[in-house]
């Protein structure tokens, strides 16, 4: 393997997605706000730089995976950031979940650098990067996407170029306005069912093989039922991209009522301790307001 990669950004997504790397072979050098991230890749062979300066001086890719737009900003286009290390032909892949525009602005300034830059953000949570069965969602120009396409495909099963930079994260917001409301239509659904005493461990298994089966009622059904609220993706990450959702659809004066509500609920589940719990910890704040309980 001739490339050297670079991944900042080693949280719950980030670990497993760096170690697909390094089982297959290539050099990679790891940056990461907090320690225990660094360690663990260190310890599974990675080299630790200094921070993201250092990553792209060594580095032919570098991988951003982190939390929100001002995140990116500053690992980017801080002072200490990827472009002030960065050598042209540099190829910078942001597969966080951010904002459209800030998207263009970031791939604007690599631009000026001679670094291209990728959006590719991702779809499938915790069990989704571990298995390296990410769906991923590509913007940026079509021949770097051809070149990167042997490191993408040791990350994701479901691959797609979705037209020029933002695009990508235009794609995801989408996929995370229906994820949003898909939960919040799931904890409803068992609410309703453990308040008028039927079994909602039942109403899963029915409904999973009917129309209104999907992922989420397959998936986080069943959590909801076991009170299984282990993080697979945070609520406050859930929060994050539907308030970008949302802001996006703003600036093209586009109604989005039902995200507004998903929202408002993972908000209010959040402001009662849930933050960093998963996603499917939302159906507590509709047990509080029916006062009832879903799980066992």
């Amino acid at each position: 393997m001739s490339l050297s990669l670079g991944f900042i950004g080693l949280g719950i997504m980030g670990r497993p997605m760096a170690r697909h790397l390094l089982n297959a072979g290539y050099h990679v050098t790891v940056w990461n706000r907090s320690r225990p991230g660094i360690d663990a890749l260190v310890a599974a062979g990675a080299v630790a730089a200094d921070g993201p300066v250092q990553v792209a001086e060594v580095s032919d890719i570098v991988i951003t995976m982190v939390g929100d737009s001002n995140d990116v900003e500053q690992v980017v286009l801080g002072e200490q950031g990827v472009l002030a290390g960065a050598h042209r032909g540099l190829i910078l892949i942001d597969m966080s979940t951010i904002s459209p525009e800030v998207t263009r602005k970031i791939a604007a300034a690599c631009a000026a650098k001679g670094v291209d830059m990728l959006d590719a953000p991702v779809s499938g949570g915790e069990r989704g990067a571990v298995e390296g069965t990410l769906s991923i969602m590509v913007g940026g120009k079509r021949e770097v996407v051809e070149r990167c396409m042997p490191i993408l495909r040791l990350l994701g099963n479901s691959i797609e170029h979705v037209g020029d930079h933002g695009m990508g994260q235009t794609v995801k917001l989408c996929n995370q306005v229906i994820c949003g409301l898909n939960i919040l239509a799931v904890a409803e659904g068992l609410t309703l069912a453990a308040k008028a005493g039927a079994d909602p461990a039942q109403v899963v298994r029915i409904v999973s093989k009917g129309a209104a089966g999907s992922w989420m009622v397959s998936n986080l059904g069943p959590k909801m039922v076991e009170g299984d609220y282990a993080p697979g993706f945070m609520i406050k990450l859930q929060m994050k991209d539907l308030r970008l959702a949302l802001e996006a659809a703003a600036n093209m004066e586009v109604p989005l009522p039902g995200t507004a509500i998903a929202q408002q609920m993972f908000q209010t589940a959040a402001a009662d301790g849930a933050a960093e719990e998963g996603t499917q910890a939302l159906v507590k704040a509709l047990e509080k307001l029916a006062n009832t309980r879903v799980a066992r």
